[in-house]
């Protein structure tokens, strides 16, 4: 119950304080002691009573507490006698939106370890140029996000990928270099880009995207071959592996899909 002094004013009890704020009768007795906290009135028998200017400065001790604050400190801003209610509401409100912002990186932290622990080990920057070499570059990655973020081929990669350890990465290498040895292999030969040898090392190509990235019909390879000489990115991938080579796989993959659609027309 609450009790009134002798001017009638309701007063509270350490009890009851303690129940509406949450904290513990021991820690407003440590607060009284070393003067953060001084109940306004005692009782004949000296139990603590606190007024109404009391709860507020407690409100404030207990905001500025859950922020982090030391008791110092809040002492400290308490007894700042330029600092009225708004200037001590303003201050709090700022080292709430601070811890906000905190909060939010250290949210947006996890989510990623968790992902990390959920979808398995993904390569690190140093980890894809020791599998891909300095033909590994964040460009790469960058804009084919700006290019097909959008895209279900896209979102379709992403989802595969995100599963694979750096186990299924050195594989999917040893498959990318498999393919390349296949085109060069055609051209050393000197077998046209149109050849069935150069057809079956793009229909390898196709394959290898096919199941370890994203869906790949043939007529949709044929937008990857012209990719390969429009961006000089891609180009330079290829060429630095044999001259020439842009070109040899681009026109490779579009009779290889020629030959996909004479197959589906019942053509020989």
């Amino acid at each position: 119950m609450t009790k009134a002094n002798g001017l009638g004013l309701a007063v509270l009890t350490v009890g009851q304080v303690a129940e509406q704020f949450d904290v513990t009768v021991r820690t407003l007795h440590h607060y009284d002691e070393i003067g953060l906290l001084v109940p306004s009135e005692r009782t004949s028998a000296g139990y603590r009573l606190y007024s109404d200017k009391d709860i507020a400065r407690l409100q404030h001790v207990v905001v500025y507490r859950r922020l982090g604050f030391a008791l110092e400190e809040i002492a400290l801003l308490l007894d700042d006698a330029s600092a009225d209610l708004g200037e001590h509401l303003r201050r709090q409100r700022e080292a709430v939106m601070s811890r906000l912002d905190e909060m939010r990186e250290l949210v947006t932290a996890i989510d990623r370890a968790l992902e990390k622990a959920m979808s398995g080990t993904r390569l690190t920057k140093e980890e894809q140029k020791e599998l891909f070499g300095d033909g590994f570059s964040d460009d790469y990655a960058e804009g084919a996000e700006q290019r097909w973020g959008e895209t279900e081929a896209w979102k379709q990669s992403q989802s595969r990928t995100s599963t694979y350890t750096k186990e299924d990465w050195a594989q999917v290498k040893a498959e990318m270099d498999a393919t390349n040895a296949a085109f060069v292999s055609a051209m050393a030969d000197g077998e046209p880009a149109t050849s069935q040898r150069a057809m079956d090392a793009a229909e390898q190509h196709r394959l290898h995207i096919h199941s370890r990235f994203y869906d790949l019909t043939p007529e949709f390879h044929r937008g990857l071959g012209d990719m390969y000489l429009a961006d000089p990115r891609f180009t330079k991938t290829y060429d630095d592996i044999r001259p020439g080579m842009a070109q040899y796989v681009r026109d490779a993959i579009h009779g290889n899909a020629d030959r996909a659609a004479r197959a589906a027309g019942g053509q020989p």
